[in-house]
């Protein structure tokens, strides 16, 4: 079970976090992959915590207890890529969210995604939503790696997710599906990310590739 990676003439788009269990439609050149499954309930919810610019009112977001999306090690010991890192890790999350609520066409998306990489996103999520699925499972995304640019308003992230104990779930059949046999279950995602004038970092491209990374 897999997230899968979308990309355009521009850039690859994938939800930045991952589960990729099968490609999703859309990639013109990078892998894909997607997750199937996730439960349909929202008990025990997990509410982000970002370290906020000051002013900016960011979305809460909520995933349930039945989908555990983990970030090991997402620190810096500088603010700004600390900074990057968060608002990465809360796009990840928002897309999950998404697919969990049956909301292709979440606020909190939109809040964390450029203009570009939205419709990508959406039908992303709609690869799920669309064939009643939802996710469900652990999901560790691992090993970020941040460059940012020379101005200061631009960034680059690569991570990595192991997709070993992701799934989906079919809302109406309750059937639960994995990666297919021999898939490899690391995928990893190369991030674009752009400076708003709120000061929030957004997607503007994601990459994914099956099978290049590992732990």
């Amino acid at each position: 079970m897999a997230r899968r990676a979308l990309t355009t003439a521009a850039a690859a788009f994938a939800t930045t976090a991952a589960l990729l269990l099968t490609s999703c439609g859309g990639s013109d050149d990078a892998s894909s992959d997607d997750i199937k499954g996730a439960g349909n309930s929202s008990p025990s919810p997990t509410v982000s915590k970002s370290s906020a610019v000051p002013g900016v009112k960011r979305p809460v977001i909520k995933l349930p207890s039945s989908f555990q999306l983990t970030f090991e090690n997402w620190t810096s010991s500088g603010p700004v890529e600390q900074a990057v890192l968060n608002d990465a890790k809360e796009e990840v999350r928002a897309g999950y969210a998404a697919i969990i609520a049956d909301d292709p066409g979440s606020a909190a998306v939109t809040f964390y995604d450029t203009k570009g990489v939205r419709g990508l996103t959406t039908e992303w999520i709609k690869s799920y939503t669309d064939k009643d699925l939802t996710v469900i499972g652990k999901l560790p995304a691992f090993d970020p790696r941040v460059v940012m640019a020379g101005d200061g308003k631009g960034a680059a992230l690569t991570y990595c997710t192991d997709e070993t104990d992701a799934k989906t779930r079919n809302r109406k059949t309750g059937k639960v599906e994995g990666n297919p046999a021999g898939t490899s279950p690391y995928v990893r995602y190369s991030l674009s990310l752009a400076k708003n004038e709120q000061g929030v970092w957004q997607n503007s491209s994601v990459r994914g590739e099956r099978g290049k990374c590992s732990r």
